[in-house]
């Protein structure tokens, strides 16, 4: 899109959504509108807190980006990363300074290898500057409105990038 051209309206092809129902005492269920089920907890329990979804979101994000990318050439031969920042509280409230997010990644021996290893460096780039949409939003610092109000069931829905006809290509990153 060019810097003159106006974003699309968002719809309901843009919408993405999870439920949160409470499953005790400072714990919590997270539901994607596919099923998925993951455990919020306030620190007490091995549960993950917010914080550390937000920095599993950035880390994830940016591993399916760099995997659609490099694994066009060669699959990781190894795959570690990690996300991490500091936890203030400031006269701005609180917030998370200095993210950051670590790929330790090696590629097999060959060609493909070697391809995949010369499009590293431009690729977590990329991630960075426009793919990961995680990233991209914290980077941007979208204002997020908390209200209170009835939730409406919106049903099961395809995974992200799949098209209920079957009919259009799609781009199968959620990232």
């Amino acid at each position: 899109m060019a810097a003159a051209e106006t974003p699309p309206e968002p719809g309901p092809e843009t919408r993405r959504s999870v439920d949160l129902s409470q499953m005790g005492a400072h714990r919590w269920k997270a539901t994607n509108r596919r099923g998925g089920v993951l455990p919020i907890g306030a620190g007490e329990d091995p549960d993950f807190t917010p914080v550390e979804l937000l920095l599993a979101a950035l880390a994830g994000c940016g591993a399916v980006d760099l995997d659609l990318i490099t694994g066009k050439r060669a699959p990781f031969e190894t795959f570690a990363a990690r996300a991490e920042g500091h936890k203030v509280r400031d006269e701005q409230g609180s917030h998370m300074v200095r993210l950051s997010v670590t790929f330790d990644v090696t590629f097999p021996e060959g060609e493909g290898g070697d391809a995949a290893r010369e499009v590293l460096p431009r690729t977590l780039q990329q991630i960075q500057d426009r793919l990961c949409t995680v990233g991209r939003t914290v980077a941007l610092g979208e204002p997020v409105a908390y209200v209170a109000g009835e939730v409406e069931d919106l049903g099961p829905v395809p995974s992200p990038g799949v098209d209920p006809t079957g009919l259009e290509p799609v781009n199968p990153s959620d990232g």
